[in-house]
């Protein structure tokens, strides 16, 4: 049995869940063949996958929505990019079809959630699970004006499915097709290099881990000094000048490139970042705390924003407060409204991926 993952290429967030899914997928079925395929960069995949066996097809299958930042979003290029990629699908099935059909092997398409992956399954005659809290359906209709075209054509795709894995922090959704409700779906830490962690552990100060997503966020290195009783953890940016300006804060460590930031959330009592499924999952999994700036261009923020303060201790911020250090780590955490939410996501996902390809 072959797995192929239509990963969306919008940010690390879907990588991250889909990479927690194979893993439990390998686990259960050692001898089947995994496939990711996305264009996160693959460095970023092996380290998410942490398996080697797992084979990464380089594609773009959507767009979601072009970003500006970590907390904003461009609209008028992302029109440009739906019109690009909509030139660009046709070539790009082809050659995956005829890759599928050389593996000489029964096909499930997992797709999270770009609306192509419906027509690679059917090309390969292949069945369809859906995975995700949202569809770009529930994006781009609020937008209105030119993105109407694209919820439309989305949302026709999305009903071709046989099976709609939810997750929690969801929008509608409303598909019309069977549905299996998930808990939190993340991977589980893995161990950190041991000198770095006692030197870590070995500090004074309250741990905090910040993070704005694959994009990350500019900020003026002498809000962190505003904080000297906490140490702040964060991966190392892309950009070499601000790595090197980041390193010259002497409350403030970047994480070494092996380790992932859900490996550095035992460690830490409370994180700052932006809206996204994959932080809260994890945070949420780890019991850590929640500082959150809001963002109020994006339909899915609303709905994960709604989830923790159901189910997470949390802070919520302003961009205002962002930029002013106006971070609230001396402030006590406002408790969820309601109970935990199940830690068994990636697990019952990858269950139910396998009953559907053993039906076959």
């Amino acid at each position: 049995m072959l797995i192929y993952v239509c990963s969306s290429s919008h940010g690390f967030g879907h990588a991250a869940r889909d990479a927690a899914v194979l893993q439990q997928l390998r686990l259960r079925r050692p001898d089947w063949t995994l496939v990711m395929s996305s264009m996160v960069e693959p460095r970023f995949l092996r380290l998410l996958l942490g398996d080697d066996s797992i084979t990464i097809r380089a594609c773009r299958w959507d767009v979601g929505m072009v970003q500006a930042d970590a907390l904003g979003v461009d609209r008028s290029q992302t029109l440009a990019a739906l019109s690009a990629l909509e030139t660009a699908l046709p070539d790009q099935l082809m050659g995956e079809v005829e890759w599928l059909r050389t593996q000489a092997d029964s096909v499930l398409i997992f797709g999270d959630i770009p609306p192509a992956a419906a027509e690679l399954a059917d090309r390969v005659d292949a069945p369809l699970v859906w995975m995700s809290n949202f569809g770009w359906d529930d994006i781009y209709r609020p937008l209105g004006g030119r993105f109407e075209r694209w919820a439309d054509a989305a949302l026709a795709q999305y009903k071709r499915g046989q099976l709609l894995l939810r997750c929690p922090f969801d929008l509608s959704m409303n598909w019309g097709l069977q549905e299996l409700a998930l808990g939190l779906v993340c991977t589980r830490p893995r161990p950190l290099p041991s000198d770095w962690e006692r030197a870590i552990r070995s500090l004074d100060q309250s741990l905090v881990l910040v993070g704005f997503g694959g994009l990350g966020l500019q900020l003026d290195p002498e809000l962190f000094l505003r904080w000297p009783r906490h140490h702040f953890l964060m991966a190392s940016p892309a950009q070499a000048v601000q790595a090197l300006a980041l390193q010259q804060v002497p409350n403030l460590t970047l994480l070494p490139g092996s380790v992932r930031p859900i490996d550095a959330f035992p460690l830490c009592s409370r994180q700052l970042g932006k809206p996204g499924f994959s932080t809260f999952c994890e945070a949420l999994d780890q019991g850590v705390g929640l500082h959150v700036v809001e963002r109020r261009d994006f339909a899915e923020a609303a709905a994960l924003m709604t989830g923790l303060r159901r189910h997470g201790d949390h802070r919520v911020l302003t961009r205002d407060q962002l930029e002013r250090g106006d971070w609230q780590l001396n402030l006590s955490l406002n408790a969820p409204e309601s109970g935990p939410l199940p830690h068994d996501g990636a697990q019952r996902a990858a269950e139910a991926l396998i009953a559907l390809a053993e039906a076959r």
